[in-house]
Parts: C-alpha cells; sequence; structure tokens
C-alpha cells in the first residue's frame, strides 16, 4: 500500500502542554448525557423513521433516563419539524427532559428552528458552522474573521429570536470538524460566541467540541479538550460537551479521556448510529462506568429490549460482538473460559461475594437482562468439560461427579463437531439422558425387594432376551446387593467404584439424582438414575452403567428357571445348605443334581456355595464391626483358618487386610 505517502496528519496539538487529565484513572461521575439518536442517528439511517416510530423511539430513551434529546433538525425536512410540533403539542416532553434541536448558522434556518420549538418547557438551540482549515479554504472559501463573524452573527440572532419566542432556551455552540481546526482558533471563535451570550449561573450555555471526522489518537483529543477547558471565558457558567465520532474506532476511548480532560457532558447513540463509522456509544460509555462502581444514571438494564426496539424502528442490526448489547459477548464457546467462569460463579456462591470478579466477564448479565443458562455459557465443538456441567447444572440441575464431566463433555463436542451446530441446552440434555439415563439395551430391573438378613437380601426381577428372571442376591447395602444379582446372573465381574447422589435443584425438589461408576477389566462405565426414591435412582444408574459393558451382550447368562431357583435358594441358604438339603428340595438324586448344577452354570455345587459365602463375607467385613471369626462362623465355616486360606486364594489377601484397604 504506497499510496500511505499521499496522507499526512491533520490535527493541530494545543500551543502548550495539557496532560493533567493522565492523572486520572477513570471516570468516577456520569456526564449529562444527550442523545442524537432522533438527529443524527436517524440521518444516518438508509430509510430514516418515520414520525411514529420517531414517536416510539423518544418513549424508549425517556425510559432509559436521557434527561436531553436531540430531536431533529426542523428546518431540514418536514418530518423532522412535524415531530418536533407534535411532542410538544401532545405535552409528551417531561417535565424534567429537554429537547435539542439543531441549526446551521443561517438566518431563515434559525427562524425556522424557533418557530418549531415554540412552547416547548425547555429547549437546547444547538447552533454550528464549521472552522477547520480544510472548510475555510475549500468549501467556504473564507479567511478566519469571516468564518468566525459567521458563528458571532448566527449567536446574536439567537439572542433576538429567543426573547420573541415562547420557552425556555439554552444555547449551543459546535465548531463543527474541530479536530482539523487549530486549537487556538477554534477557542477563540467559541469565546466570541460565549461574550455574545453572556452565560451566567442561572443561564449556563453549551460549548460543544464535535469530533466531526475522527482524525487523531484519543489522547490528542483529550490535550485539545484540556486546552479549551481551561481557557473558556465564562468557564463556571459554560457546559463543556464532547461529540465523538468513530471513523478511527476511538470514539469511547475519545469520550472518557475527553471527560478525564474536562468535559461535562457526552452526546451520543445507542449502539454507535450515525454517519459513516457512527457516533460514540453511550450504551458502551455508560457500562464502562457501571462496571468501574459508578452510577452511569442511565438504565440500560433490559437491553435486550432494547436491541428489539432499535432494531425495529432503525432497520438496523445489533453487532453479536457489541460491547454490552451483542448477543455473543457474554458468551463463552471455549472449553478454558467455560470452566473458569463455572468455577468464578460456584466461588461467587460459596463465599456471597457483594463485589463483582468472575473471569471473564467484565460485569454480572444480569444486571442487562442477560441469562447465564443461555447467554454465558454456549456450547459447540470447542467447548469442554466445564461448560457442559454448568450447562447440566444451571438448567437441569444435573451435578456431575468430577470423574465424569470429562467423558460427558468429549461426548457433547462430538455431537457439535458432526452436526457442525451450537448445542442448545435442551439438545445436551436430550444427549446426556440418551447416553446416561435411558440406554438400557441387554437388559432391566423390574422391581427389587429387600430383605434384612445378614445384610441386605435382594430378590431382584432382571427382564432380559423377553423373560422376567427373579434372582436373589446378598449385599452389605440394597446397591451391593442388587449388583451382585445381576453379577451372578450375567457371569460377569465388574467394581461399583464410584457413587454420588443430591437432590434436584430445579424442576422438582423432591427427586434425587445417583450416579453410579463401574469399573470392569480396567475400563469405567457410567450411569445416571433419577427418581423420588432414591434407592431406585441408583438401582437405575447401575442398570444403565452395566448396560454398557461390551461383554454384556455375550454373558453366559443363566437362562434356565430350575438353575435360577438353584441357585437363589443357596443364596438365601448359604450358611448351612448342603448338596443333600438340595436334592430333597428339588426332587432331584444327588448325582443327577451336581451334574445338572456343572453343566448349566459351569461350576460344582461346591465352587457355587463358597462363590456366594465368599461374597457374603466380603459384605461382612466392610459392613460390619464383627470379628473375623464370627465372619467365617455366620458364612457356614468353623474352621476360621480354612476360611482365611479360601478368602485369601479368591481375593490375593487375608480378610484382615480386605477390611482394613481403604
Amino acid at each position: 500500500m504506497e499510496n500511505y505517502k499521499n496522507y499526512k496528519r491533520l490535527y493541530y496539538m494545543p500551543p502548550v502542554e495539557c496532560y493533567d487529565w493522565v492523572k486520572k484513572d477513570y471516570v468516577d461521575h456520569a456526564p449529562i448525557w444527550c442523545s442524537v439518536d432522533l438527529r443524527d442517528g436517524n440521518q444516518a439511517l438508509i430509510e430514516p423513521m418515520s414520525l411514529d416510530e420517531k414517536v416510539e423511539f423518544f418513549k424508549m430513551l425517556v425510559d432509559i433516563g436521557f434527561k436531553e434529546i436531540e430531536v431533529g433538525f426542523p428546518a431540514a425536512s418536514e418530518t423532522e419539524y412535524q415531530f418536533c410540533r407534535t411532542i410538544i403539542e401532545q405535552n409528551m416532553i417531561p417535565e424534567d427532559v429537554t429537547i435539542q434541536v439543531l441549526t446551521q448558522a443561517r438566518e431563515h434556518i434559525i427562524k425556522k428552528t424557533f418557530e418549531a420549538v415554540q412552547g416547548a418547557p425547555h429547549a437546547v438551540i444547538h447552533l454550528y458552522n464549521s472552522t477547520s482549515l480544510a472548510q475555510r479554504e475549500q468549501v467556504f472559501k473564507k479567511s478566519k474573521e469571516e468564518v468566525k463573524k459567521i458563528a458571532v452573527d448566527g449567536a446574536e440572532l439567537l439572542n433576538t429570536l429567543a426573547s420573541e419566542t415562547d420557552g425556555n432556551f439554552t444555547f449551543e455552540y459546535s465548531p463543527e470538524s474541530f479536530p482539523g481546526t487549530e486549537v487556538e482558533y477554534a477557542l477563540e471563535v467559541c469565546n466570541a460566541v460565549l461574550d455574545i451570550w453572556k452565560p451566567s449561573e442561572e443561564r449556563k450555555a453549551i460549548i460543544n467540541l464535535p469530533t466531526t471526522v475522527e482524525n487523531a489518537m484519543p489522547h490528542v483529543f483529550a490535550s485539545q479538550v484540556e486546552y479549551m477547558s481551561k481557557n473558556l471565558l465564562y468557564r463556571d457558567n459554560v457546559i463543556l460537551s464532547l461529540h465523538p465520532h468513530n471513523d478511527r474506532g476511538c470514539g469511547v476511548s475519545d469520550a472518557e479521556l475527553g471527560i478525564l480532560a474536562g468535559a461535562d457532558r457526552i452526546e451520543g447513540t445507542l449502539f454507535g448510529n450515525g454517519e459513516r463509522t457512527g457516533n460514540v456509544d453511550i450504551i458502551t460509555l455508560a457500562m464502562n462506568m457501571f462496571s468501574h462502581g459508578v452510577n452511569p444514571e442511565l438504565d440500560f438494564s433490559n437491553v435486550v429490549d432494547i436491541c428489539e426496539v432499535y432494531e425495529r424502528l432503525t432497520r438496523m442490526h445489533v453487532y453479536e460482538r457489541q460491547p454490552y448489547a451483542g448477543a455473543l459477548v457474554f458468551s463463552a464457546f471455549s472449553g478454558s473460559h467455560q470452566d473458569a467462569i463455572a468455577k468464578g460463579m460456584a466461588w461467587r456462591e460459596a463465599g456471597n461475594c457483594d463485589k463483582w470478579e468472575v473471569p471473564y466477564l467484565p460485569i454480572d448479565t444480569k444486571d442487562v437482562g442477560r441469562r447465564y443458562e443461555s447467554d454465558v455459557i454456549r456450547i459447540n465443538s470447542q467447548s469442554g468439560k466445564g461448560g457442559v456441567s454448568y450447562i447440566l447444572k444451571q438448567n437441569f440441575g444435573i451435578g456431575l461427579p468430577e470423574k465424569l464431566k470429562e467423558e460427558v463433555g468429549y461426548l457433547v463436542k462430538d455431537v457439535s463437531d458432526k452436526a457442525h451446530k451450537e448445542l442448545t441446552p435442551d439438545w445436551i440434555y436430550h444427549i446426556f439422558e440418551d447416553n446416561y439415563i435411558l440406554t438400557r439395551p441387554v437388559f432391566h430391573l423390574d422391581e427389587c425387594h429387600f430383605k434384612q438378613e445378614d445384610g441386605i437380601l435382594a430378590e431382584a426381577t432382571i427382564h432380559h432376551a423377553g423373560e422376567n428372571r427373579v434372582i436373589t442376591a446378598n449385599g452389605n447395602g440394597r446397591l451391593d446387593a442388587v449388583s451382585n444379582a445381576i453379577k451372578h446372573y450375567f457371569g460377569i465381574s465388574y467394581e461399583v467404584s464410584t457413587y454420588e447422589e443430591h437432590s434436584l435443584t430445579r424442576g422438582s425438589s423432591s427427586k434425587a439424582v445417583a450416579y453410579v461408576g463401574i469399573t470392569c477389566h480396567k475400563k469405567k462405565y457410567w450411569g445416571v438414575g433419577i427418581d423420588a426414591d432414591i434407592i431406585k435412582a441408583s438401582i437405575a444408574a447401575l442398570t444403565v452403567a452395566v448396560n454398557k459393558i461390551e461383554e454384556i451382550k455375550d454373558a453366559n447368562v443363566c437362562k434356565d428357571a430350575r438353575l435360577i431357583e438353584i441357585t437363589n435358594y443357596i443364596q438365601s441358604n448359604y450358611a448351612d445348605v448342603t448338596l443333600d438339603d438340595l436334592a430333597e428340595k428339588f426332587f432331584l438324586s444327588k448325582p443327577y443334581l451336581s451334574k445338572y448344577i456343572k453343566e448349566k452354570s459351569g461350576m460344582t455345587f461346591g465352587d457355587t456355595l463358597k462363590m456366594v459365602r465368599m461374597k457374603k463375607a466380603r459384605a461382612m467385613l466392610k459392613g460390619s464391626n464383627m470379628t473375623v471369626e464370627n465372619i467365617a462362623e455366620s458364612v457356614g465355616y468353623q474352621n476360621v483358618e480354612h476360611f482365611n486360606r479360601l478368602f485369601k486364594k479368591a481375593y490375593h489377601m487375608t480378610p484382615v487386610q480386605y477390611r482394613n484397604q481403604k
């Protein structure tokens, strides 16, 4: 881009250094706000607002809290003139609101302007003419004195017409194209106007410095403002106003540094609408103050509604990344950002913090009417476990165990990646539900009954392959007993390695959630259950987890009804049952019964009985304070040494070591 050589700096520094403003580090009070949406903003629209639309917009500005509103350039068009007359004649201007109208320093335009505001309870007459070197030389072809005379003549005419017109008026003057004007000359013109108006404590005047075309860095503008502020005549009775534009993208910075440099008032628009790159965005300015604990004296707590009205009336679009107001400005898709936000919010809840400080969120999104559930944590293929778990927690009360968060996070990310879409909270829950709550492709438990017999005896009805089987098993608790029944039926082995539960925090305070993680061949499987009965919830979670074990589809399932009855009888009478007892119970000979058990289960009667006794012994070791001798006797072994040898052979540790392990 060799054409950079065609450009030069077009701004003018003050004749002396003006850097007192740098000693301040933040804006400590709200300026006087003046909305110019209905004039500067409206003239920049492809299709300007109709009278009715301007009325609605005016009412919204009043509701937001603006006390000064520029309503138009009445001499520019009939719509502008009629709008001004409508809000005056229909008494639509609140007592504490001042309207403002714009006029060039030309006699017939000034007269038309006063006609438009006649009868207004209070109005600012905003006079302007361009003072820049480029405008003087190229447009008006006038000298400095001639351009100053235009301003002075306009100021005198304002004095004259104000005395002849019904109303309460304040005068404002703008040296248009101020950034391209020699600062000393801009001061000379403004002071000449002030000498005509002679502002007083009762009747102050406004000097407005517009960055009509922004052409310098913000610190340059701040120095210019400071120079003007220190050298204006009648300074105590002058309201120094700024009207920043955004040609260099620094409108907000110009305004903030300008306030530090002495400005009392800001003219701007909602969302920065305006000619070319727009005016300064008052929402951003106000919310920047708000985020520093300063009352901006404007109400943007319903920014979503404000966006809707603005877009409908102006036919403009609020950019998704518009500070504080855009649909995505508080949204976190990044996994690390989501995790930090979720932890920050949890930290706030735990500490009852009265001041806001959360990673990646400059303000509490609720303060502008946004919701955490739908506006902050957003899920796509870039998201992580923290964001997914936060969505499930905030929207559905599902507080995932730490060890489950990563698995669910990867699952959801994979769905988003393959669908090339953002996932809504409902979609995320359905993914979670399908994979951890409802998935029971191999079997499910229709019902369970429990008895208190040397721990817990469970009678579990397992529905598998179109049939129901009642399986009896013991355990040191209800879940353990049901787990043993499932293991027995399918002939599989696994360990319940994780169990957590909590009440649902949303939707229904009477329901509980249980999370069960099992380990089989060093692989982890998870299930989740939700029910008003925590026992039912935990059994449902266990069922889902076991259904995920790959080998269960081809497990050596006991389908023989008689064998199930036999093994259930052994489970219930393990302490003293013998092969003779079984033969008598089931009307079979001992040789036939022994062969039958071996063929159907792959185990001898003795091995089956020993397995049942060892499982019961384990439950007693963990769930009671009985001595090893008493446990051995309870499960059917009179000789404790024999019991110890059998236990160590089965589990590679002694009963005492098993009891003491964590």
